[in-house]
């Protein structure tokens, strides 16, 4: 592929997945003016890119987006239904960039339905075209759509003379310095860069730890292998920060999401974000995305109660869905909270038995942690209709697989009529993982620390101390006898 065109195709990526969380934000805020020009410089300079790479198709969509945005900037009033269409413009051209990917060529067709819908937003109207296109104009570009000819000409440019004084004023000199200072102090470096200084990294580590074992029978090797032991954890520390990212830009969708859920499921919804700046390694990043997406949407549609049934329950109207992320030593602790109408620990007990989870006679011996955490077992759910959203199975299991992947671990706290809380504990990268190293009958083993529960030193005598019952070895530990491997 050509080096412009994945440059483009980067950049332009990452600018309308900042546009999608902006426009909500100014659903939401629509007398913040900041935001507005934020959303009209990054649409204007996705435009003008394409103009110069020779995208008409794209440039059209863009150009009358940023016409839209244009009218907002000029006083025009912001509706729900305009935002939509916009949000409905900026899928259509998340979809030809996945075949201009693909292709390294714009796909040829006629934009002209949604273009014309643009052109024509405005108050009333632009909420019932809005509403009604949202969906039809968000599918991938399939071969249905390909028609004869482009849309070069789709859009008059009569306003390009005006677009370039509308651009320098939407960005101040203030702006247009920090911007200058970001740029200027980052590059851009290919990820298979990354791992490959990652590996080395690795083995350079690797190589570390056995001359340590060997140094302490050769003591003058001590002052040099100090000085590699310090060089190597540098260089690590180093190439780790390089491929770090922070958590936010896993969560850049999740506001777009709860919006289209509240309005699927008529259930006035708000979403809080904390801790975004949280960094972690970028491959856990990738994977946690859509064990995220799946519990946010789970929260929505099982977690959160409707309008009415919150304010029978005193209970603010719009229900809060709270993501946070912190840093716990080599690990990063996220949490998904709703305030919603928590796990119904009975209809959950009575499905796993019927799913053959447990028994009749088993299922009152177990706490309450115990039975909530059944919802992570495949093809588990309590939805009594199947929806767009959720009921079919699918869902909890998939987290908890997708977690176990990355050497994480997930659980669950739940009140019933107070709301739930998934809690999610993954490590800050998988290019290195903390291991607890033993020895057992001559083999050794490294056990991940994260899976490590206690450490528990044995003496004879008095507990914890080992038994026997028959011919097997167990621990009583606080008066608990544990079976011995």
């Amino acid at each position: 592929m050509d080096d412009l065109l994945r440059e483009f195709l980067t950049e332009t990526g990452e600018s309308l997945d900042l546009v999608d969380v902006e426009l909500v934000r100014f659903e939401q805020e629509p007398n913040n003016v900041k935001i507005l020009e934020n959303i009209f410089r990054l649409v204007h300079t996705i435009k003008g890119t394409c103009g110069f790479l020779g995208l008409p198709r794209l440039e059209a969509l863009t150009h009358a987006a940023e016409t839209l945005m244009a009218d907002f900037r000029a006083g025009r009033p912001v509706t729900a239904g305009a935002v939509s269409l916009v949000l409905a413009t900026i899928d259509r051209i998340k979809s030809l960039l996945d075949a201009l990917e693909r292709c390294q060529a714009e796909p040829e067709g006629n934009d002209g339905d949604l273009i014309a819908l643009l052109r024509d937003a405005t108050g009333d109207a632009a909420a019932a075209a809005g509403m009604a296109v949202t969906r039809a104009v968000s599918r991938p570009v399939g071969a249905q759509e390909v028609g004869a000819g482009k849309v070069a000409a789709a859009i008059a440019p009569a306003a390009d003379a005006d677009e370039a004084a509308a651009s320098s004023a939407s960005v101040g000199p203030e702006e247009d310095r920090n911007d200058g200072k970001v740029a200027g102090s980052s590059i851009r470096v290919h990820v298979t860069t990354l791992d490959r200084l990652m590996t080395m990294v690795s083995e350079l580590v690797l190589t570390r730890n056995q001359l340590i074992e060997i140094v302490r029978r050769h003591q003058e090797f001590k002052s040099p292998l100090q000085r590699l032991s310090q060089v190597a954890a540098e260089l690590q520390e180093g190439v780790l920060k390089a491929r770090m990212q922070p958590i936010g830009s896993a969560w850049q969708k999740l506001p777009r999401i709860v919006r289209d859920l509240s309005a699927d499921l008529k259930k006035p919804i708000d979403l809080e974000m904390h801790g975004a700046d949280t960094e972690l390694d970028r491959q856990v990043l990738e994977l946690i995305k859509d064990p995220l997406t799946h519990m946010v949407r789970n929260a929505a549609d099982h977690g959160l109660e409707s309008g009415p049934q919150r304010r029978a329950a005193g209970k603010p109207e719009r229900g809060t869905i709270r993501l946070s992320a912190c840093h716990e030593g080599r690990h990063i602790l996220i949490e998904l909270s709703d305030d919603g109408r928590g796990l119904d620990i009975e209809r959950i007990g009575a499905k796993a038995v019927a799913l053959g989870l447990t028994t009749e006679a088993d299922i009152g011996k177990l706490t309450q942690a115990q039975v909530q955490r059944f919802i992570f077992a495949p093809g588990f759910s309590t939805a009594e209709n199947i929806t767009s959203v959720s009921g079919r199975g699918i869902g909890m299991d998939v987290v908890r697989a997708n977690i176990d992947k990355i050497g994480g671990i997930i659980d669950v706290r739940s009140d019933r009529g107070r709301g739930t809380t998934f809690i999610i504990k993954i490590p800050l990268t998988l290019a290195i993982v903390s291991a607890l190293i033993v020895e057992a009958a001559g083999d050794r083993f490294a056990i991940p620390q994260l899976a490590v529960l206690e450490l528990v030193r044995v003496r004879g005598g008095s507990e914890p101390c080992i038994e026997h019952i028959k011919d097997s070895a167990v621990l009583r530990l606080r008066n608990k006898l544990l079976p011995l491997v």
